[in-house]
């Protein structure tokens, strides 16, 4: 059954005592699902926003990381606001298969249950070489300090990793090339994949106009078409650029819809919905780049 058909199943999960429990009682409830319809299905049948973000994190997660475990996870890259190869002092030993340094942000905070750490691994006096390595919290040199919840999505936690002569894993291929910069793209989709879907789901409940929704289903089998893209192609951030266009389009009709609908859900999308926002600037750099290319 496709992601299509599944869409008006009456799948609800609501917050449970932690992150950790409601996402699996999600997953229990989802079955085996690809990506993609962990995405959406997983983003509509959450209650909140920053709640389907997650589901959308957690998808692009998996596209990254295939062989990913079930529970939750998180990618840690940037260092001082920054994600920038040069920049980072996260430090990978090849031989020994220990880092060392720390990360500002964990998505999930100490209910991420693997962390993709992203570290300088190069020999002194080359160029900068990431590689990305798999950490899991509890193990030898691995702290998890909670960060202050955030005004968007304050039932998602967050910490500061810090890595002291950890064991790890590293994963094949180029950490930043394979998985860092595809990433960005990946989570814009796969977001915009679930917290529209969250949408739909809301307007599914309230009664909102048949325009309205087909131009959320429409939106959703854009991003199932870009969710096909490989997400280093001009082809995939054009399309992701058309999408975020297509949905800011949407955004006063949405707004109008959400606040004559009975219920939270209005305010709870003013609080979170600036989710779409955060890296705007990266994305719109890689529509320019994707623009020029494409011969435009």
């Amino acid at each position: 059954m496709s992601w299509l058909e599944r869409l008006d199943h009456a799948v609800s999960q609501p917050l449970l005592s932690n992150l950790d429990d409601t996402w699996a009682a999600l997953l229990d409830r989802l079955g085996s699902v690809s990506p993609f319809e962990l995405a959406v299905l997983g983003g509509k049948a959450m209650p909140t926003p920053g709640l389907a973000f997650l589901a959308g994190y957690q998808a692009a997660l998996r596209v990254l990381w295939p062989s990913a475990p079930e529970s939750l996870g998180a990618l840690c890259a940037s260092e001082k606001r920054s994600v920038r190869p040069a920049d980072m002092h996260m430090r990978l030993d090849l031989e020994a298969l220990r880092l060392n340094g720390s990360k500002d942000f964990v998505t999930g905070g100490h209910e991420a249950d693997w962390l993709l750490v992203a570290a300088r691994s190069e020999a002194p006096g080359e160029a900068p070489q990431i590689s990305l390595a798999v950490v899991y919290p509890g193990e030898p040199g691995v702290r998890l300090d909670p960060l202050p919840a955030l005004p968007l999505m304050p039932e998602v936690g967050h910490a500061r990793l810090h890595l002291e002569q950890a064991l790890c894993e590293r994963l094949a291929g180029d950490g930043w090339d394979a998985y860092v910069k595809p990433f960005r793209t990946l989570e814009d989709l796969y977001v915009l994949s679930a917290l529209t879907a969250w949408l739909y789901g809301i307007g599914r409940g309230n009664g909102w106009s048949q325009g309205l929704m087909l131009r959320l289903l429409a939106l959703l089998a854009g991003c199932a078409e870009g969710s096909r893209q490989s997400p280093e192609s001009p082809a995939c951030h054009l399309l992701l650029g058309g999408l975020f266009a297509q949905f800011g389009e949407m955004r006063d009709e949405i707004n109008k819809a959400l606040a004559e609908s009975e219920g939270e859900w209005a305010n709870l999308w003013m609080r979170d919905q600036g989710i779409l926002e955060i890296a705007s600037a990266a994305r719109a750099k890689r529509l320019a780049k994707a623009w020029g290319q494409a011969g435009f």
